[in-house]
């Protein structure tokens, strides 16, 4: 796998602007972005750890930890506000015994929260990967999970 990443600092190192691409096409290939990969990128471009360091933590899409194989998201908008969106939250929470922006020790799940889905109308709303589960209450939450980690447990 490193010599990916050696062809991708290849493919980028002469072009201006081509530490973002190479940084998404990297975090692509391996699911995040390690110290140790962003420290051979920084050497590759010829740049300081420090610039490349910047420009992943700076932008949101960067992601320096492991994630989980499924990332949920739970919409905080609005009508999902207003409908219990907290609750669901709570109950997510709960469930997988992890809080918001954490994984799951399995990297099955990542928790995140977000401003707005645009599903207003299946408020209380949440998207897993690009699933996206309305009308929630909590205790529909155990059920949603157990789901994907049936799938989970088919591929292992």
């Amino acid at each position: 796998m490193s010599s990916d990443i050696d062809e991708l600092i290849e493919k980028y190192r002469q072009a201006r602007g081509g530490l973002i691409p190479l940084l998404q096409e990297t975090q692509e290939l391996k699911g995040f972005l390690s110290r140790e990969t962003l420290e051979k990128i920084a050497s590759g471009m010829n740049l300081s750890l420090a610039k490349v360091v910047g420009v992943a933590t700076f932008y949101h899409q960067f992601h320096l930890e492991p994630r989980g194989k499924y990332i949920i998201r739970v919409c905080m908008g609005t009508a999902c506000h207003v409908r219990g969106a907290a609750d669901i939250l709570a109950a997510m929470e709960k469930e997988l015994g992890v809080r918001v922006g954490d994984t799951t020790p399995d990297l099955t799940f990542t928790l995140e929260q977000v401003a707005c889905l645009g599903a207003c109308g299946l408020a209380p709303v949440i998207m897993i990967n690009e699933d996206t589960h309305g009308k929630l209450t909590p205790d529909q939450v155990p059920e949603i999970l157990a789901k994907y980690r049936q799938k989970t447990a088919v591929i292992h």
